[in-house]
């Protein structure tokens, strides 16, 4: 399961920002575009919300979780979580956790 989660974080990282890149590129660091071009329609605005909404409940479990279990390097996991998102911070989480107990 290390490697697996390992895998999921390195594209958790690779695929958000494969996708933000070229939009930088394209556009520059215009907050009000990606503002606007992020909550675009209903269905964006929905994607938004479910993933907000699942990054503060896994910040709330890493947090006591990782205080529980002591799991070492947890804060890289909120980093990951809050400068990624979810697609990161999940596996990078459960990698320390899994590597920790082996």
């Amino acid at each position: 399961m290390i490697r697996f989660y390992l895998i999921l974080a390195l594209l958790g990282f690779l695929l958000p920002y494969g996708a933000l890149i070229p939009w930088l590129v394209a556009n520059g660091l215009d907050i009000g575009l990606l503002f606007e071009d992020a909550m675009a329609n209903p269905i964006s605005i929905l994607a938004w919300l479910d993933v907000l909404v699942a990054a503060v409940a896994l910040l709330g479990f890493i947090v006591v979780d990782g205080h529980r279990h002591k799991v070492r390097y947890r804060y890289f996991a909120v980093l990951g979580t809050l400068t990624v998102g979810v697609s990161l911070g999940l596996p990078l989480y459960l990698y320390f956790k899994e590597k920790q107990s082996t």
